[in-house]
C-alpha cells in the first residue's frame, strides 16, 4: 500500500452507488458486473487513486451481507420484550426528531442466533465480488484496489449465542469465521478493509453506563480478537475504517477520539479511515497533535462528509487535507471520507464530492511539495 510520496492520494470508504443498482430493481449477474464496472471506471475517470467495486454485490451494507456468508446461525424473530442491547443515548435523547425523521429499524440486534458451529460459507459469493472487481481493474495495479469486510467486534452486535460456552469463544468463533473472507481477500494482492463502525457506536449503548475504563476493555479485547482474525494477512495490505455508527442524526453522544485513538492504532493495519469532516468529528484532527503516529502507518481521514449533500469546496478540501500533513507529514496523508457515500448519498451527489475530493488534493499537493 503505497503512501503520498509526491502528492496526496485520494481513496474512500466503500460503498458506491449507480442510477440502476439505487432503485433495488433486482438484476442478472451480467447487468451487477456491468454496474461493478462501471463504478470502477467513475473512480478511474474522477482519478480517485484507492479504489473497490462499490460494494455493489453487497447491496452497499457493510453487515448484512454476511448473514447468508455465515453457517451456524439461525434467524429469530425478534423479541420486543427483551431488547438484546440498551438504545442508543442519542435516540432517546432526540427521540422526536428521530420519530419524525429517520426510519430506524425497530430492533438492531438478536435476530440472529448461533445454534451451532460457526463457519463460512460465502467462498462463491466471495468470488464472485473478487472477480468483478479483477475485471474492472485493467491497468489499475492490485495494490491500488481493496475489499470490504467486517470486524469480529462489529460482526458480534446483532447475533445471540446459544451455542458457546461463554461470549468470548463466542466472539472467536466470529473471528475464525471472518478470517477466512480476510485471507481470500488478502491471497488476490488487493487490500482488505475491515469495518468497525460498531466498537464506537456501542459507547452510547453500553460505555456510558460501563464507564469509560472499563469500555476501553471491552474494545481492547475485540481488537485483540480483530489482530488474532488478521494474523495470516500481510499488516501492510490492512485498511481498518473505525466510524460512529454514521446513521442520520444528531450523534450528540460519540465517543470522542480522543479517548480511544490509542486503541485503533493497536489494530495491525496499514491505513486508518475515519470521520473527521462531519460537525461532530471535524475538531478532533488537533487531537493528532498529541498522539505519535508509528512511522510506518498512514492516516486516510474524512476530507468529504457523507452526512451532508452539500459538496465540499475544492479549497475546503485542501485545507482539511493540510491541517494533518502539517502534524503528521505529507507522504502520510491520505484523503477519503468519512464513511460510505452509497447508502446515504445520491449517486450524482457522491460523484461530485469524489471529483472536490480529487480537486482539492491536488491543490493542496501544490501547496506542500512547493515548500522548501
Amino acid at each position: 500500500m503505497r503512501a503520498s510520496t509526491d502528492r496526496v492520494l485520494t481513496t474512500h470508504v466503500g460503498s458506491l452507488q449507480t442510477r440502476k443498482h439505487i432503485d433495488g430493481t433486482p438484476i442478472s449477474d451480467a447487468e451487477m458486473k456491468a454496474e461493478v464496472i462501471g463504478i470502477i471506471g467513475v473512480q478511474k475517470e474522477i482519478g480517485v487513486d484507492f479504489i473497490n467495486e462499490g460494494e455493489l454485490t453487497k447491496s452497499g451494507i457493510w453487515t448484512s451481507y454476511v448473514h447468508e456468508r455465515f453457517g451456524g446461525f439461525e434467524r429469530q424473530d425478534p423479541d420486543p420484550a427483551a431488547p438484546a442491547l440498551p438504545p442508543s443515548q442519542d435516540w432517546l435523547d432526540f427521540a422526536q426528531y428521530y420519530k419524525e425523521n429517520v426510519r430506524l429499524p425497530a430492533r438492531a440486534t438478536g435476530e440472529w442466533v448461533a445454534t451451532g458451529p460457526a463457519k463460512y460459507l460465502g467462498e462463491s459469493q466471495l468470488k464472485r465480488e473478487i472477480s468483478y472487481l479483477l475485471d474492472g481493474l485493467g491497468d489499475t495495479p492490485r495494490a491500488d484496489a481493496f475489499l470490504t469486510s467486517t470486524a469480529p467486534g462489529s460482526l458480534e452486535v446483532g447475533r445471540r449465542n446459544e451455542y458457546y460456552e461463554s461470549q468470548d469463544d463466542f466472539l472467536q468463533a466470529i473471528a475464525d469465521t471472518i478470517a477466512v473472507e480476510y485471507e481470500a481477500i488478502a491471497r488476490t494482492g488487493v487490500a482488505v478493509q475491515v469495518d468497525d463502525a460498531w466498537l464506537a457506536a456501542m459507547w452510547d449503548r453500553i460505555g456510558l453506563e460501563m464507564g469509560l475504563d472499563s469500555y476501553r476493555n471491552y474494545w481492547l479485547r475485540r481488537v485483540e480478537v480483530l489482530n488474532y482474525a488478521l494474523r495470516n494477512v500481510p499488516e501492510e495490505q490492512v485498511r481498518y475504517h473505525l466510524c460512529w455508527g454514521s446513521w442520520p442524526g444528531p450523534h450528540s453522544r460519540d465517543i470522542p477520539l480522543r479517548d480511544i485513538v490509542d486503541l485503533m492504532l493497536k489494530v495491525r493495519a496499514r491505513m486508518y479511515l475515519f470521520e473527521a469532516a462531519n460537525g461532530r468529528h471535524e475538531h478532533e484532527w488537533a487531537v493528532w497533535r498529541d498522539v505519535k503516529l508509528p512511522d510506518d502507518k498512514i492516516l486516510a481521514p474524512g476530507i468529504v462528509s457523507h452526512c451532508t449533500p452539500v459538496v465540499e469546496h475544492p479549497e475546503l478540501v485542501a485545507e482539511r487535507i493540510l491541517r494533518f500533513a502539517d502534524i503528521v507529514g505529507r507522504e502520510r496523508v491520505v484523503a477519503s471520507t468519512d464513511c460510505g457515500l452509497g447508502v446515504r448519498t445520491h449517486p450524482q451527489v457522491a460523484e461530485a464530492k469524489l471529483r472536490s475530493l480529487v480537486e482539492g488534493a491536488a491543490l493542496a499537493s501544490r501547496k506542500l511539495w512547493s515548500r522548501k
